[in-house]
């Protein structure tokens, strides 16, 4: 009798909350937006890199008021918010621009479980765009600025006996000052798509003890069969000792012991190395001791990979991938979605685009101008894809520089404007720089933004010299990092050529098919070029791809087709916005694919 109380308990909580909440508007959505339970948003774990057995989840309904700027909390709030979507998508319920003259406020309560007690409680943000300012209990604890990346704060000093009272208040200026926003602007139209303000990735909390573990990342040497992991602690001191395990399945293969902030170097023999075709992950166990007991525990992973490049015996200079020659070849990732904007409605649906984009032979993504979520790069990482990594463009520069091929005029940044983006940047390259996956960062996307490229490039590099950098993807060229990037639209074509570094095809590509009962809008769709069935946008996929094999020949290493999916108005994806419909012919383009991919094999 009593199971079924609760069970009927659970119903009417579950029922009462779907009441409260409903997706807004009439746009296209995804089949994934169905299977949301607002009772159990995103319910998995957020940070699959550094995770802990013990998390409490805090998304679901929240109350929301949009405000004047300048405004203290409101008295009454106006109505409930579906955390972690953002406020202006169809899945938060609410569908509202706010604009840069208002903020938007959030307000939820919870409890402490009675099994943390004697814990320090952080709370985690996965991402706010643009600045969050946090309260407990009416007590200010911290503010964040940066619209990609995850934060926290140690609470424990605000929390009360009982019920706690957590208000979030967000400010973003979207295209109306200097902060990263991709392609968020307040007047959607064309290639630049609805703006996204607030909360848009998982909140929750975790409990640790004084003494914890804040950061893990190793660094892979497949030349010198080493694996260098890095742990930063919270609170520790001379004598505290920090463990790391590093596991293949249930086989211990290293383990190694240094004093806390120390680096441990682990011998890796016979290393079952890491790629798109093998995507093989250590499992690490690390462990803080303080006094001889262990304070702090989290499972993470790693591969053994290596990125470089290297000049072939015809003199042209190669991307290669664990020291072999290797083309890599993807889809530029706009990471949108017609009912979430930012955020995929199910961790279902983040995993689905990855994998949609191996089956269509694909090795690579480049992710455009956006950061994802932790999981999504965990998918890469699991599934085997490389990711080249944009810094989300910003600042109010002419969003359309005219483009003097090298050493061209660059954007003059205010003091302010500057220290935001080396902050930003910082922060993505440092929150992601333990995923395998990730083998590129692009700080630049066609002159948006572009300033002190030389000087950006080798603080990029300074930052993670592991990995390469793109300097411009198709923007105003320096001899600065590790290629020269153009972009062509739509067929591929060779216009410039650098004998010193790799040179890629950035973008090109993009076939629009405007499909019918898929489309975000009924005007005003546009591709490169248009057609009007799959057959016919496979065939120019085909005969592209035929012209992108004879400059591979001639050079290219790599090569970034335009796009994954529709996104709003564009209508030149791989795939339907609300990925219903796939547009191509599947089977005729992974072929082409896989020999694209396999061009430099040897």
């Amino acid at each position: 009798m009593k199971k079924t109380v609760v069970s009927i308990g659970l119903a009417l909580v579950t029922l009462g909350a779907f009441a409260q909440w409903k997706p807004a508007g009439d746009k296209i959505k995804t089949a994934w937006a169905e299977k949301i339970d607002p009772a159990k948003v995103l319910p998995e774990y957020p940070r699959p890199i550094m995770e802990r057995t013990d998390w409490q989840n805090l998304n679901g309904l929240w109350d929301y008021s949009i405000l004047p700027v300048g405004n203290s909390e409101p008295s009454q709030f106006e109505g409930k918010i579906l955390v972690p979507f953002a406020v202006e998508s169809s899945l938060s319920g609410v569908q509202k621009t706010v604009g840069n003259e208002n903020e938007l406020w959030y307000r939820r309560t919870f409890a402490i479980p009675a099994g943390w007690k004697g814990k320090n409680v952080l709370l985690h943000f996965g991402a706010v765009d643009w600045k969050a300012e946090v309260f407990i209990n009416d007590v200010k604890v911290g503010v964040h600025t940066g619209g990609y990346t995850p934060f926290c704060f140690n609470i424990t000093p605000f929390l009360k006996t009982g019920e706690q009272k957590l208000t979030v208040k967000v400010w973003d200026g979207t295209d109306k000052g200097y902060q990263p926003r991709g392609k968020q602007v307040s007047e959607p139209h064309g290639i630049w798509y609805t703006s996204v303000t607030g909360i848009w990735q998982t909140v929750w909390l975790e409990p640790v003890a004084d003494k914890h573990i804040s950061g893990v990342n190793a660094v892979p040497d497949i030349d010198k069969n080493k694996l260098t992991v890095n742990v930063t602690g919270e609170n520790t001191q001379y004598g505290d000792i920090v463990e790391v395990r590093v596991l293949d399945g249930t086989n211990v293969v290293a383990t190694a012991k240094a004093s806390a902030g120390q680096a441990l170097e682990l011998g890796i023999a016979g290393a079952k190395l890491w790629s798109p075709e093998s995507p093989f992950l250590y499992d690490l166990e690390v462990s803080l001791y303080a006094g001889g007991k262990v304070v702090d525990k989290l499972k993470s992973y790693c591969a053994m990979r290596k990125i470089s490049t290297k000049r072939d015996d015809r003199g042209i200079v190669r991307m290669q991938l664990n020291n072999r020659d290797y083309f890599q070849f993807g889809p530029l990732d706009q990471g949108w979605w017609p009912d979430g904007l930012y955020t995929a409605p199910t961790d279902e649906a983040l995993a689905y685009d990855i994998q949609k984009t191996k089956d269509f032979g694909f090795n690579m993504i480049r992710k455009h101008v956006k950061v994802e979520p932790a999981r999504w790069y965990t998918h890469c990482d699991r599934l085997g894809i490389l990711v080249w990594q944009d810094m989300p463009n910003g600042d109010r520069s002419p969003q359309w520089q005219s483009r003097q091929y090298f050493n061209g005029s660059e954007l003059q940044r205010s003091p302010e404007s500057e220290a935001n983006y080396r902050k930003e940047w910082k922060e993505i390259v440092s929150c992601l720089y333990g995923h395998p996956s990730i083998v590129v960062w692009v700080p630049f996307n066609e002159a948006w933004g572009q300033f002190k490229t030389e000087e950006i490039v080798k603080w990029t590099k300074a930052c993670d010299p592991s990995r390469l950098v793109n300097p411009a993807s198709g923007g105003n060229h320096y001899r600065a990092g590790d290629m020269l990037d153009l972009h062509n639209y739509p067929p591929p074509a060779m216009y410039l050529f650098d004998a010193e570094r790799a040179n890629v095809l950035g973008e090109y590509g993009g076939i629009g098919f405007p499909m019918e009962g898929h489309l975000w809008q009924t005007d005003r769709n546009w591709g490169y070029v248009q057609f009007k069935s799959p057959k016919e946008v496979t065939d120019e996929y085909v005969k592209f791809a035929e012209i992108l094999k004879k400059f591979i020949g001639t050079g290219f290493s790599a090569a970034v087709y335009t796009q994954t999916t529709d996104v709003e108005g564009e209508v030149n994806g791989l795939m339907t916005y609300d990925r219903k419909e796939i547009k191509i012919e599947e089977e005729r383009v992974k072929k082409v694919n896989r020999e694209i991919c396999r061009s430099l094999d040897q």
